[in-house]
């Protein structure tokens, strides 16, 4: 296996949207978000109470995580022939494997990795987030899909293909990826730390906790989604009616599809669950698809655990389903006291403090339920659901029943050690971040008018505890 090289990808969405950094609206709250916690990470292990054999398939997720992939020739065949980056590490470091976007952008080196000859795109800064980009428009009619950064032509190993990098032009500000093309929106990478506990719990806990406190919510002009499949308020899943949950839109139901999909949309590698490529020029086109499977030839014994047999997307999914939650900083008055008024003006109301996996959540056996998965409390701060976020936030997409300005409740746990924020990355400020919710349509606007109607020193107890996280 080839060692963890590379960062970070894309993450986090706070109350609502943001607008780009600036010392003026600090001064105006008084409140300073002090930036990413110092320490060591608090994630990227596993969880508590994982089986041998959990550990196992941990292990093997975790280093096929770290994998660089190539076009041919090598291991990790398949790559391009567009991507976005050659390794999941790349978008998932920060704080720690399986995190968001890296203080380094890892995206400079590999436009010209292996004799490539791309550009680094406008938005793509040295010291800003990882970035994947949609288009809201091809050709006259409405689009949305990802369009790729990067394409192998020039490589070593991608001898004969001559297909162009897509046009991202006019450009705006590389930091903060406003001003810009008019038709691309930006995505930076969700972290993935204890996205496990998220797909274990049930629909039924988030319906719940939907309907719990109705009328407060309703007085704050909070709704969850008026729109869903089969008249929820919740995005769900047009195949079975079940909660979509997983990306900016909630948009994936699971952890598996969650990771073919980006398989196949940030490093351009087909799987079984995405058999064909996104560019299908022959020239380009070094290796059989999909190109990644199960691996027939691999015998498995009775005796031992055997990963090896699975393909790359349920080895991450494995890796991602035991992945251990954000560990907080230790608990302090001020802390406390910051929660305390996070709750008070109404953010937890979005952003829900814990919900409750299953009692009986299968891994690797269907008979045994997991202990490490089942009836776990998880302090995710998030409600899982997709709001309006007005339209300082509004990206023009729809994905599934979530409109041009729905996203996801982004959970914040972890947030104390995440660099970028929003749905774009256009900031790195919490206090902008927090601000960025309100704008003419958001179901946020009367949280955040509670947020600057309370005192610099609650204001700043928030931002602290949002910083413990």
């Amino acid at each position: 296996m080839k060692p963890f090289q590379g960062v970070a990808v894309l993450s986090l969405a706070i109350c609502v949207l943001a607008s780009t950094p600036s010392r003026s609206s600090q001064a105006k709250s008084g409140a300073v978000d002090p930036g990413v916690r110092g320490g060591p990470p608090g994630a990227g292990g596993p969880l508590p109470g994982l089986t041998a054999d959990e550990t196992v398939f941990f292990q093997d997720g975790q280093s096929r995580f770290g994998e660089i992939e190539t076009v041919q020739g090598d291991s990790n065949d398949g790559l391009g022939p567009r991507f976005n980056s050659n390794q999941c590490l790349s978008c998932h470091s920060q704080p720690n494997g399986g995190g968001s976007s890296p203080a380094q952008n890892p995206l400079i080196s590999v436009a010209t990795l292996d004799g490539a000859k791309d550009t680094v795109p406008w938005f793509i800064a040295p010291n800003g987030p990882v970035r994947e980009t949609r288009f809201k428009k091809s050709n006259g009619v409405p689009d949305g899909n990802v369009h790729a950064l990067f394409v192998i032509t020039g490589r070593q190993d991608a001898a004969g293909c001559n297909i162009r990098q897509f046009d991202f032009l006019p450009a705006g500000n590389p930091l903060t990826g406003q001003g810009g093309n008019a038709n691309i929106i930006f995505r930076i990478p969700t972290p993935l730390f204890g996205t496990g506990l998220i797909e274990a719990i049930p629909d039924s806990a988030i319906l719940a906790n939907l309907q719990a406190n109705a009328t407060l919510k309703a007085s704050l002009g909070i709704s969850g989604h008026p729109n869903a499949i089969l008249s929820g308020n919740v995005n769900r899943s047009a195949n079975d009616g079940t909660i979509t949950r997983f990306g900016w839109k909630a948009q994936n139901k699971s952890l598996l599809l969650f990771a073919a999909e980006a398989y196949n949309v940030e490093m351009g590698i087909t799987s079984e669950l995405f058999p064909q490529e996104r560019d299908e020029t022959p020239s380009c086109i070094f290796t059989a698809t999909p190109n990644n499977v199960l691996n027939f030839t691999t015998p498995a014994t009775s005796a031992t655990s055997n990963p090896a047999v699975i393909s790359d997307i349920e080895g991450f999914a494995n890796f991602m389903r035991m992945l251990a939650p954000p560990t907080p900083a230790p608990d302090t008055p001020t802390i406390a006291n910051g929660r305390a008024t996070f709750i008070k003006i109404g953010c937890a109301h979005c952003h829900t403090p814990s919900l409750t996996t299953g009692k009986m959540i299968a891994s690797g056996s269907a008979t045994v339920p997991s202990a490490a998965l089942s009836n776990q409390t998880v302090h995710l701060f998030s409600d899982l659901l997709v709001h309006h976020m007005g339209k300082g936030l509004a990206d023009g997409i729809t994905q599934g029943a979530a409109g041009p300005d729905e996203f996801r409740t982004a959970p914040l746990w972890g947030v104390g050690q995440r660099i970028f924020f929003l749905h774009d990355g256009r900031t790195s400020n919490l206090v902008e971040a927090i601000r960025a919710h309100k704008s003419r349509g958001s179901e946020a606007n009367r949280v955040i008018h509670q947020f600057n109607k309370v005192s610099t020193e609650e204001q700043q107890g928030i931002i602290d505890f949002l910083r413990a996280l």
